[in-house]
């Protein structure tokens, strides 16, 4: 890759938990790569009391435990890493501390050959969605973005989510936003789109000629996401319970899978082309209407289980839970994308926490041959059946990142019987190296201008626009449907129900 111009990296929320764990180590590992602008310069931004040692020994140690090369205590790229980084302590709301940060970024330029305000820089907010408004308008107000339309100087502004609770928040969010900053200047990060699987599946569609003909509605039966969590809410119980896994999950990371699965190819890789397309298959789905939408969502609690040796207690005794909350812990959602490609196929999309295990994956079932030639045997014994399994695709993102296909082949002997088998392929066998991590890639993209993998403005008020109809829906239930189940366990019988019985009605050839 051409390395960009030098850079100042600023995370607001350096004291956080991504920052610790996620965004330092991840930019520890792009300097190991070779990958950061030379003259790189990082700065936290928080609200306590710091000094620039005390936030390198934090850093070093958070790099140790979570980098992908894991660096010794003391060893010479540690430390020359450490010695990049710097401290800012400040308030979101106050311009004085905003100043302050300019005139400190301004000197950090100086150093290094560059005249004051002539630095390029990237903002990163890993801090609650609450401020997100306060900083943006500082940053504006005290003069620290650069004009979009200049091409020799530039200002990137990352921002995590949530972005937005609703439709409405993410309007008002994206009008204060873009009073400050150009669209072409925020970048609105989703780390799922960071993972290599993630991004395999574009390479797999459009680099692979096989796949692509069968990809539409006269050879696809229906297509499962699964995004399973083995943990509880575990520490986050306090926002989790104003959040849910609709808005925690499905508005973002997988709406997103859904889109890059049933997009058209692009007419190139180029940012806009790829986003263009993802827009159309979200402004495809169907809105739910409120009255429909039991017939089209299941949501679940998870009661007392144990995961892994490990008892978990109800929702609804964890810390921080209401005692009468009806926020969803698992959903599972049924879609439609009504365009030429997919009419007619559903789209399942199931996440929860407590779950028995930690998975994600895309299934893509086709359809069952018209005729059953072949008598089929069961996968554990020879025992025959009518029909074998169908063929399955699985696009699994983590664990174990890695394609499989089902087929069926025949067993050895004189009889004409098939067995399922399956051809797999995962990353970490076949290119014996472990991937880069989800936030190292997003990160240099933005820093090099990329906005192909960040999520536009319309992207994200379509998916709520989506969301929007089936969090209505359960609003106006005068007696919420809410289905339990234990921890440890793969999701509501309701659930499985819903999708099996919906499965049966699909069509063969």
């Amino acid at each position: 890759m051409k390395k960009s111009d030098p850079v100042t990296i600023v995370f607001f929320g350096a004291s956080g938990d991504l920052a610790k764990r996620k965004l330092i180590p991840a930019l520890f590992q792009l300097e190991q790569d070779d990958l950061l602008p030379k003259q790189t310069r990082i700065v936290g931004f928080a609200r306590r009391e710091k000094s620039h040692e005390q936030f390198r020994t934090e850093m070093e140690k958070a790099i140790i435990e979570f980098a992908r090369s894991k660096p010794k205590i003391g060893s010479r790229e540690l430390n020359a890493f450490t010695s990049l980084l710097y401290y800012h302590t400040g308030k979101y709301d106050n311009s004085k501390s905003f100043k302050d940060l300019k005139i400190f970024l301004d000197k950090l330029d100086e150093e290094c050959g560059i005249p004051p305000g002539k630095g390029n820089r990237l903002f990163y907010l890993s801090t609650p969605p609450t401020v997100f408004c306060d900083i943006i308008a500082m940053l504006g107000q005290t003069e620290h973005i650069a004009d979009h339309k200049d091409k020799n100087l530039w200002t990137r502004v990352i921002i995590e989510k949530p972005f937005g609770r609703d439709l409405k928040t993410a309007r008002t969010l994206n009008k204060n936003i873009l009073s400050v900053l150009d669209e072409s200047q925020v970048y609105r990060i989703d780390h799922y789109l960071g993972k290599e699987t993630v991004q395999n599946i574009m390479a797999f569609r459009f680099g692979n000629s096989i796949f692509e003909p069968l990809w539409d509605r006269r050879y696809i039966s229906h297509v499962h996401i699964t995004v399973a969590e083995a943990i509880s809410v575990e520490g986050r119980s306090s926002y989790y319970d104003n959040t849910g896994a609709l808005r925690d999950m499905v508005q973002n990371h997988m709406l997103q899978l859904l889109a890059l699965v049933a997009m058209e190819p692009p007419a190139s890789f180029a940012p806009n082309a790829v986003r263009n397309e993802k827009v159309k298959v979200l402004n495809a789905i169907p809105t739910i209407e409120v009255n429909e939408v039991d017939r089209h969502a299941v949501r679940g609690q998870y009661a007392a289980g144990t995961i892994n040796g490990r008892s978990i207690p109800d929702y609804l005794r964890e810390p921080g839970v209401k005692s009468n909350s009806v926020t969803e812990t698992f959903v599972a959602l049924k879609l439609h994308v009504d365009n030429w490609r997919w009419a007619g196929v559903p789209f399942y999309l199931r996440t929860g926490k407590a779950l028995t295990k930690r998975l994600t994956e895309i299934n893509i079932e086709f359809r069952q041959p018209p005729l059953a030639l072949f008598r089929h045997a069961k996968s554990d014994e020879h025992k025959e059946i009518e029909r074998m399994k169908p063929n399955v695709l699985s696009l699994r993102v983590q664990p174990n990142e890695g394609i499989r296909l089902s087929i069926g082949m025949k067993i050895p002997g004189p009889k004409m019987i098939l067995q399922p088998t399956d051809m797999e392929f995962y990353y970490s066998k076949v290119f014996d190296v472990e991937p880069p991590k989800a936030y190292e890639r997003l990160i240099l993209d933005a820093i090099s201008g990329d906005s192909t993998l960040f999520i536009r403005q319309d992207e994200v008020e379509t998916a709520w626009t989506l969301i929007d109809s089936v969090l209505d829906g359960w609003a106006d239930e005068k007696s919420p449907h809410i289905h339990l189940y234990r921890a440890g366990t793969l999701g509501p019988y309701a659930a499985d129900e819903f999708i099996t019985n919906d499965i049966k009605k699909l069509a063969t050839f």
